[in-house]
């Protein structure tokens, strides 16, 4: 069974908590930059791990040292509290 929905004021107020985080549609995104390809990558594996942990995978687009993330449950059709815990969870890293 897919989560809920997160209605606009949930989005906006779980958003507000994230560090470089936005939205855009259905999705939030955020774009860090390494000092080079290899640490770029040990982040992306870094959030492999904690993507298979919870069972929820981001979008991954990597380009030398800057990685593009991007979370939306695609089951329920857009943001649920999965991808807010997923992104608090990379902001760990």
């Amino acid at each position: 069974m897919a989560p809920g929905l997160l209605n606009e004021d949930k989005i906006l107020s779980q958003l507000e908590q994230l560090k470089g985080w936005s939205r855009d549609g259905k999705e939030i995104r955020r774009l860090i930059e390494f000092a080079d390809f290899v640490r770029a990558m040990a982040f992306v594996n870094s959030v492999a791990l904690l993507a298979e942990k919870s069972n929820h995978h981001p979008d991954i687009d990597i380009r030398w040292n800057k990685v593009r993330l991007a979370l939306s449950t695609h089951s329920a059709g857009g943001l649920t509290e999965l991808d807010f815990k997923l992104a608090k969870a990379i902001d760990e890293l």
